[in-house]
């Protein structure tokens, strides 16, 4: 089978929760990865519901999408814990 590489850049909190979320679940960032593209790939879009409700607004800036991210994350490894 022919391998092919992707890649992508991350904010670097952003990257650090995902290795250490990961790491939590046993695996690894690549691993985590190569399942959300099968995943992706096997429904033919993303593996769960991705929509807009009628009362989103877009985030101001990306600063501002990465630091809702960011606590969304924290609190998800709170919870977990």
């Amino acid at each position: 089978m022919a391998m092919r590489q992707i890649a992508t850049r991350v904010d670097a909190e952003q990257a650090e929760l995902f290795k250490e979320t990961t790491r939590k679940l046993g695996t690894t960032p690549a691993d985590a990865l190569r399942m959300f593209v099968t995943a992706f790939n096997s429904h033919r879009g993303f593996p769960y519901d991705v929509r807009l409700s009628e009362d989103v607004e877009p985030f101001a800036t990306e600063e501002d999408a990465t630091r809702f991210a960011t606590d969304l994350s924290l609190r998800a490894i709170n919870e977990a814990r």
